[in-house]
C-alpha cells in the first residue's frame, strides 16, 4: 500500500539534481572515466582532503569508552579520547554514535565515502569528539545519504523523544538539532527523509506504532503507515527502509511528494528479523531469522524491487548482512561463532569458530558487529580483544587478525 503527501523536501530536491549532474553513467563501455572527466574543484569538501582510496578504518570502543583508530591501510593507531561508556554503537561509515542510556555521544573518525552513483570520492579530515545528545533510555541511530549535508535521526526509547541532526552542522565540528519533537515512550525510530523525516508514534489508545513523515520543523503531516514493534531504519539508494515486525516500509522523496509503501513479510513464512543490514547505501539488505517449525535462514530485502527472499541455512544463524547489489550474496554469523557465506541461496564458504563462548552470551552481543564493504568483512572479537578481516570471495580466509592497543569491545568501520 501506498501513501503519498505533497511538501516542502528542500534537502531532497537539491542533492539528487547535483549528483545526477556530476555522476551521468556512461553509455558504452568505451565512454571516458567520469573522474578522469571531472571539472576542476569537482569534489571538493571544505576542511577535508581527498584521497585516491577509501580510507578505512576501525574505530574502537572500550566498555568504559576510550576510543581510538585503526588505519586498516597502514596499520597505525592513535587514541581520539574518551566517551561515556557505551551500551551500544552505532556509525553510518563516518560518524560513530555512542548510546550510553542517558544519551548519545558523536565521534567524528575523520573518515568517510561519498557516493556519486557511478563513482566514489574518498576523504579524510583530522577526527574530533562532537560532543553529546541529550536523551533518556536506549537510542536508534539512522544515518542519512551524506555526512556533510542532511541529516541524522535519533530516536529514545525512555523519553520518546526523536531528534534530527543537521550534518553539515557535524560536518563542521558541531552538533546542531534541526527540531526534536515528543512522542509516547517505545521503542521507536526517527530516520531522515528529504528534509524533513519519519518518526514513529503509537497509535491513539495505545495500540501498534505507526509511523508518520515529518517536515524539516517536525511539524507531523497526514502521511502514515502502520509499523508494529518498529526495529531500525536503513538508508539506501532506493529509499529509506523500516523494519517493522510484520515486513517492512520504504519511504521515498520524489521531488515535492514523500511515499511511504508496505512491504508486508510473506504469508505463513519466516518471523522478522531483528535487524536489517547491508552494505553503505545499497538497496539489498539481510537480516537472520528464525521459520516457524524453528529452522534457521536470513530475510533478503530488496529496496528497488519491494521483494522479500528466505535464504535457508542449516546452521542456526544470529546476524546476516547483504554484500551486493545481485546474486543474494550474503555473509551471516551463526551461534557457534563461524562466518558463512552464501550466494544465489546457498552457503559456500564458512570460517570455524572465532568467538569465544562469552561474546556468544546473549547479554553480550550487543558489542559484536559484523561488517562488510566490497571485499571484506570484519568481526570484532571482544573477549578475545581482536578483530577478524575476513576475505569473504576467497573461501572465508582469515586475511589479518587484528589486535588493536584499545580494546575492540565495540568497533565501527569507517571510510565506507
Amino acid at each position: 500500500m501506498k501513501h503519498n503527501i505533497l511538501l516542502a523536501l528542500t534537502v531532497g530536491v537539491t542533492l539528487p539534481i547535483a549528483l545526477a549532474a556530476c555522476a551521468a553513467s556512461p553509455a558504452a563501455t568505451d565512454s571516458p572515466d567520469p573522474a578522469a572527466t571531472e571539472p576542476a574543484g569537482h569534489g571538493d569538501i571544505a576542511g577535508a582532503t581527498e584521497e585516491a582510496e577509501p580510507q578505512l578504518a576501525l574505530l574502537t570502543v572500550t566498555t568504559t569508552g576510550e576510543t581510538a583508530l585503526l588505519d586498516l591501510l597502514d596499520g597505525g593507531e592513535r587514541s581520539i579520547g574518551a566517551i561515556q561508556a557505551p551500551q551500544r554503537v552505532a556509525t553510518d561509515g563516518r560518524y560513530v554514535f555512542g548510546d550510553s542510556g542517558a544519551g548519545v555521544t558523536v565521534t567524528d573518525s575523520g573518515a568517510w565515502t561519498w557516493d556519486h552513483g557511478d563513482h566514489f570520492h574518498y576523504y579524510s579530515a583530522e577526527p574530533a569528539q562532537l560532543g553529546t545528545v541529550a536523551g533518556d533510555g536506549a537510542a536508534t541511530v539512522t544515518g542519512g545519504a551524506l555526512s556533510t549535508a542532511g541529516s541524522t535521526g535519533v530516536f529514545f526509547a525512555g523519553s520518546g523523544e526523536a531528534v534530527l541532526l543537521d550534518n553539515a552542522a557535524l560536518h563542521a565540528g558541531s552538533i546542531v538539532e534541526r527540531f526534536r519533537v515528543t512522542r509516547t515512550p517505545h521503542t521507536g525510530v526517527a530516520a531522515p527523509l528529504g528534509d524533513g523525516a519519519v518518526v514513529s508514534e503509537l497509535a491513539a489508545g495505545g495500540g501498534s506504532a505507526l509511523l508518520r513523515v515529518l517536515d524539516g520543523s517536525g511539524e507531523p503531516s497526514d502521511t502514515t503507515a502502520e509499523c508494529d514493534d518498529p526495529r531500525g531504519a536503513t538508508t539506501t539508494r532506493a529509499g529509506l527502509v523500516v523494519l517493522c515486525a510484520d515486513g517492512a516500509v520504504v519511504a521515498t522523496a520524489d521531488g515535492k511528494a514523500a511515499t511511504l509503501t508496505t512491504v508486508p513479510l510473506p504469508a505463513g513464512g519466516a518471523h522478522a528479523p531483528a535487524l536489517l543490514d547491508g552494505r553503505t547505501g545499497r538497496p539489498l539488505l539481510a537480516g537472520a531469522a528464525t521459520a516457524p517449525d524453528g529452522s534457521s535462514g536470513s530475510w533478503l530485502f530488496d529496496a528497488r524491487s519491494l521483494a522479500w527472499n528466505w535464504i535457508a541455512s542449516d546452521s542456526t544463524l544470529i546476524r546476516a548482512t547483504a554484500v551486493g547489489d545481485d546474486d543474494q550474496h550474503i555473509v551471516a554469523l551463526d551461534d557457534s561463532g563461524s562466518v558463512r557465506v552464501f550466494r544465489d541461496g546457498a552457503e559456500i564458504a564458512a570460517t570455524a569458530p572465532l568467538l569465544d563462548q562469552a561474546d556468544l552470551e546473549t547479554a553480550a552481543l550487543a558489542k559484536i558487529s559484523l561488517t562488510v564493504d566490497a571485499s571484506r568483512a570484519y568481526l570484532n572479537a571482544p573477549a578475545l580483544g581482536t578483530v577478524f578481516e575476513i576475505d569473504f570471495a576467497d573461501n572465508a580466509r582469515i586475511a589479518r587478525t587484528l589486535v588493536p592497543a584499545t580494546a575492540p569491545d565495540f568497533v565501527a568501520v569507517v571510510g565506507r
